[in-house]
């Protein structure tokens, strides 16, 4: 089964036309973490990190989020899908 996650930020290294993301996993926590948290602190540390609430969407933010042209795409640890 082929699912993606559609994000409309253009200026993301991890976005592709159609409004699709194409890193190979993502983090989305509430704002309060994600702004605490170094870029280092990301998906592939998931499973060592607790849940954090949110109420509504507008407190949430996608932790994997890098600038295109950046030099920060190998903070952490996530990779580009082609």
């Amino acid at each position: 089964m082929n699912q993606h996650i559609h994000c409309l930020i253009d200026s993301c290294h991890y976005w592709t036309r159609g409004n699709k993301c194409q890193a190979n996993e993502i983090i989305v926590t509430n704002d309060k973490f994600g702004n605490s948290h170094p870029d280092r602190i990301d998906a592939k540390m998931a499973m060592q990190l607790s849940p954090t609430p949110a109420s509504t969407c507008m407190e949430t933010c996608c932790k994997t989020f890098v600038p295109k042209g950046s030099d920060r795409t190998m903070a952490d640890g996530i990779k580009r899908m082609s």
